[in-house]
Order: structure tokens, then C-alpha cells, then sequence
């Protein structure tokens, strides 16, 4: 008799231990125990009734929001990259979970449809970006996201309004254990070079204001309301503060970047160190925006 991680290898590519640092655009990260990719959206489906219900999933795009412990990921890390058909129908895009959204945002702009021009600033795939409600420039994933489409643990695939999520600011309400799979954006029709050009000038904004040279895992906390984090921050003086080799940078304050070698603990303790000198002097508690997996703030 088959194991079901032998079973799963026949629905796509299966390894035990394999390290995540390079998996994430922080560049730290543990091992996860397992790691599996499969070939195409049925054989994900087919491959949830063969995960034994005990062991833990988590789906990992490219890991531009995560912290993960240096003890990694105990359990199975489902890697959806050949997850990523895009179809256009109509006004409305249909797009598999493991597109990135960049490239998402340039096929809309190919086919003159307008609304997603943020996601061409915003790393990550879509699956990521939904379960976030990812957004940039005053726009959000909530914004033009009319649906998607959910496997259960049980493989069975489930259609959720978007309207039904109830997503807010960095917040989307996914059914416990439910992994993304398709997603469908409602958009409008525009002019492919005004497109383009809009995409263009946030892509210079964000590089003008942003350490995108150095890894790092994008905005740490959320902004509070009618305020910005990396403001309240940097009056505290902490832009440029490090520890270990892991820093907050010195061009956008609620940014931190790996100097090379940075460990998990040498960012939590610099967010702990932001978010106790900010609640000191404004009496304003920082939330943060980076998910942490296997390690607490």
C-alpha cells in the first residue's frame, strides 16, 4: 500500500526538509517537514483527500508577508506556482491562485482592462494577496475581487462571494483550513498605454521610497488609522536601528531588512522595540501587518 506521501508525488512534486529562507523575500525561515507542488488545480484537489487530516497545511506563495521561525514549519507547505490559468471573460478576469500578481496586473493592462494597475507594485500571488486584502496607492484586493474558489480539507471546492468575506484593511475571512484556489476580478475597460503608464509611475514611486534592494518582507505593522507607521516610527528614532543583522531601514521606517543572516529573533526584537517606543510616546499600539508563522511578537 501506497503512502500518501508517495501518492501525492504522483499528483505533482513531493520533499521532506526542505528550508524556506529562500522561499521568502525576508529571506529567513526554517525547514518545513514537507513541501508539495502540484502539477495543476485537479491534482490539488485530489491530493486534499489524501493529506491526513491531522497534519498541518499552509499554503506559501512567495512569502513576501511572512516571518517564519528558524524551527520552520511542522507540518505540509503547499506550493500552488503551477496553479496559475488566467482566462478573460468579458469585464472579468479568472485567475488561478498561484499567479503572481504582477503579472496579473500586466495581463489586464494587455487586454485594456483597468482596476488591478496597484497589484503591478504589490510581490506576492494572488492566493496570498486575497487572504491579506493586499493593496497599495489607496486600492485594495477587496476592491475588484468578485470571487473565489476554496478547497475544503475534504477536496471539496466551495464558491465564496466576495461581498461574503469580510474583508477589511489587511483582513480577509476565509473559512478555517480552506486553501484558495481560483479567484474571479471584476474590472473595467480602459486604454492599455494609460494603463501602463499608471503602472509605471507607482512602480517609480514605490522604488523611490522603498529598500527594495534589500530583503524584506514589505510593511511590518499596519498603519493606524489617519496615521502611518512608518511615521510614528521614525519620530521615535528608530529608522536605521539594528540588531543582530536584521535592521529597520533608513529609507522607509516601517520597513526591516535582512543584513544577511538575520535571524527570526532579530526581527521580532526590533518590532518589539518599535512597537514599545511608539505606545511610550503616542499611546498608539502598532498591529502588524507581517504574518508570523511559528514564532509570536
Amino acid at each position: 500500500m501506497m503512502s500518501w506521501q508517495d501518492e501525492l508525488s504522483n499528483l505533482g512534486k513531493m520533499a521532506a526538509d526542505v528550508p524556506l529562507s529562500s522561499r521568502t523575500t525576508l529571506g529567513i525561515g526554517g525547514a518545513a517537514t514537507w513541501l508539495f507542488r502540484p502539477s495543476n488545480e485537479a491534482n490539488m484537489q485530489q491530493a486534499m483527500r489524501l493529506i491526513p487530516q491531522t497534519l498541518h497545511t499552509f499554503p506559501l506563495g512567495r512569502g513576501s508577508n511572512l516571518l517564519i521561525a528558524d524551527s520552520g514549519i511542522d507540518g505540509l507547505v503547499l506550493d500552488l506556482s503551477d496553479v496559475h490559468m488566467c482566462r478573460d471573460d468579458g469585464l472579468e478576469l479568472v485567475v488561478g491562485a498561484g499567479m503572481r500578481m504582477g503579472k496579473l496586473a500586466q495581463k489586464a493592462a494587455t487586454l485594456g482592462l483597468s482596476g488591478l494597475e496597484f497589484m503591478a507594485t504589490v510581490p506576492g500571488d494572488v492566493g496570498g494577496g486575497i487572504a491579506m486584502n493586499a493593496g497599495a496607492f489607496g486600492q485594495q484586493v477587496s476592491d475588484v475581487l468578485h470571487s473565489v474558489e476554496v478547497l475544503q480539507r475534504n477536496g471539496k471546492s466551495q464558491s465564496i462571494q466576495g461581498e461574503d468575506l469580510n474583508m477589511a484593511y489587511r483582513f480577509t475571512a476565509l473559512p478555517a483550513g480552506a486553501l484558495i484556489t481560483q479567484a474571479r476580478f471584476s474590472l473595467q475597460q480602459g486604454d492599455t498605454e494609460s494603463i501602463r503608464q499608471n503602472m509605471r509611475e507607482m512602480r517609480q514611486k514605490r522604488s523611490a521610497s522603498q529598500p527594495l534592494a534589500s530583503p524584506n518582507c514589505g510593511s511590518v505593522f499596519k498603519n493606524p488609522a489617519g496615521d502611518f507607521a512608518a511615521r510614528l516610527i521614525e519620530s521615535v528614532g528608530l529608522k536605521g536601528a539594528s540588531e543582530g543583522n536584521a535592521s529597520i531601514s533608513d529609507v522607509h521606517a516601517n520597513f526591516i531588512i535582512n543584513e544577511g543572516g538575520a535571524s527570526c529573533e532579530d526581527v521580532l526584537t526590533l518590532m518589539r522595540l518599535a512597537k514599545d517606543k511608539v505606545e511610550q510616546k503616542f499611546a498608539v499600539e502598532l498591529e502588524h501587518e507581517v504574518r508570523l508563522v511559528g514564532c509570536v511578537l
